[in-house]
């Protein structure tokens, strides 16, 4: 062969080499539950990904040039199906708890909201030991609520757990619960405003507790240096704007909170 002829084979083959990291783009896979949980998260008619944070992750992905792909995942089995690499990290409104920085790693905050109870709008609850003494009380398991009402009401209420928020909606709506703990954006903006909602209200104030940790943050498996590069993103679209637009789209406040 023609060495000249050769040499420029040999170049653009070893253009077309470097070409091919540089053209292809980093997938992170990142996990969340089909269980509507609105106005975070919920699944159309049509299958598809809504809410706060399918619009925050995209804008999170964008902002870290990657592209990202969801894997849905039951919320009760969704940290196991991390540590088994099923996904790469967790948007689901996944609270930053110790005891959860135990098993998985977390990147900073991207929202943090109160909790609440609400009730039958025809009962008057006080939201105290007292007032609470055989009440039954329904929260999604595997959450910082259930861990809470477990761990300041536990012998003074019965807890029912439930494998979604929407079962445990449910079963107020049947009256086979008194009263519901969780997060005060999720029963406020989706239960509350719905028709099956209509005859229930929120018993107390909107509060929060060590317990129930530090906000929502992306978790990721430990020691993996995907958490800080989404705190960077995180930290990035507040900085720009990004964060307050899609914000704006589903709350009338800074859902970020102090």
């Amino acid at each position: 062969m023609n060495r000249p002829i050769l040499s420029a084979c040999l170049a653009i083959m070893a253009m077309a080499g470097l070409a091919g990291p540089v053209a292809a783009q980093e997938v992170v896979r990142l996990g969340t539950t089909p269980e509507s949980y609105p106005p975070f998260t919920w699944v159309d008619a049509q299958g598809k990904l809504n809410g706060f944070e399918i619009d925050l992750a995209d804008a999170l992905c964008a902002q870290m040039q990657v592209k990202c792909e969801w894997v849905l995942q039951s919320w009760d089995g969704i940290i196991p199906a991390l540590q088994e690499k099923k996904f790469d990290a967790i948007i689901a409104s996944m609270s930053i708890t110790d005891e959860r920085k135990q098993v998985v790693d977390f990147s900073d905050k991207y929202y943090n909201s109160p909790a609440i109870f609400i009730g039958p709008k025809s009962e008057t609850i006080d939201i105290s030991p007292d007032g609470l003494k055989g009440k039954t009380v329904g929260v999604q398991v595997s959450t910082i609520h259930a861990n809470y009402i477990e761990a300041k009401y536990k012998g003074i209420v019965t807890i029912k757990t439930y494998d979604t928020q929407e079962n445990a909606n449910l079963d107020l709506i049947a009256g086979r619960v008194d009263l519901l703990l969780a997060d005060s954006v999720a029963l406020t903006d989706g239960f509350l405003k719905s028709p099956e909602g209509a005859d229930f209200e929120i018993k107390g104030k909107p509060f929060t507790d060590p317990l129930m940790g530090d906000g929502a943050g992306v978790a990721v498996r430990k020691g993996d240096p995907l958490g800080a590069k989404f705190s960077a993103a995180i930290k990035a679209i507040r900085d720009n704007g990004v964060y307050k637009k899609i914000n704006d789209k589903y709350f009338a406040f800074d859902i970020y909170g102090s």
